[in-house]
């Protein structure tokens, strides 16, 4: 998906559910794999446009809006939803700090993590785009926001930049 986003984009922010030892890996192979800037996030980090940060896999992953500056908040609270990273911890914190001016998307993955931020950030008006079930390997989070209501759109895997890219671009209330 990272691949077909453009170098321009705004800053993006990804919580996966791995293990400490294989995040910073992760977002490596990310690096390579697209235009944008991909690491492993690290506290204080300021989120840059065409950049994305990986939360590590062993800490939270938040946002932070101080005096018009987007920051990555790096956290050893318990875990949430049995996750650490948690995608609600990251998504949660996204709604508070962006509010209407900013994109959510939960991709294919077990449980439920991430169903009630994703509902969060729909609620404070971003728009908020889940992966279909024919292209999930497993619609376990993305399931759980649809029947939550926090999914705007439903969106195959192969279309999702565009979609990503055509939320960017249309008037947010």
């Amino acid at each position: 998906m990272l691949e077909g986003l453009p170098p321009e984009i705004p800053g993006v922010v990804i919580t996966q559910h791995i293990p400490g030892s294989f995040s910073a890996t992760f977002a490596d192979r990310l690096n390579q794999a697209s235009r944008l800037t991909v690491k492993e996030a690290e506290d204080g980090d300021i989120i840059k446009p065409g950049h994305a940060y990986v939360a590590p896999g062993t800490q939270h992953l938040l946002v932070a809006k101080s005096r018009g500056v987007l920051r990555c908040v790096l956290s050893d609270a318990p875990p949430v939803s049995k996750h650490k990273p948690s995608v609600d911890v990251l998504f949660d914190s996204v709604a508070k700090a962006c509010g209407n001016k900013a994109v959510g998307v939960l991709m294919t993955g077990m449980g439920k993590d991430g169903a009630e931020g994703l509902l969060h950030m729909r609620q404070a008006g971003a728009v908020t785009l889940i992966q279909d079930e024919r292209t999930s390997v497993v619609w376990g989070m993305p399931g759980e926001a649809y029947r939550l209501g926090a999914a705007e759109r439903v969106v195959p895997l192969p279309k999702m930049a565009e979609a990503i890219l055509s939320a960017l671009v249309a008037p947010q209330t």
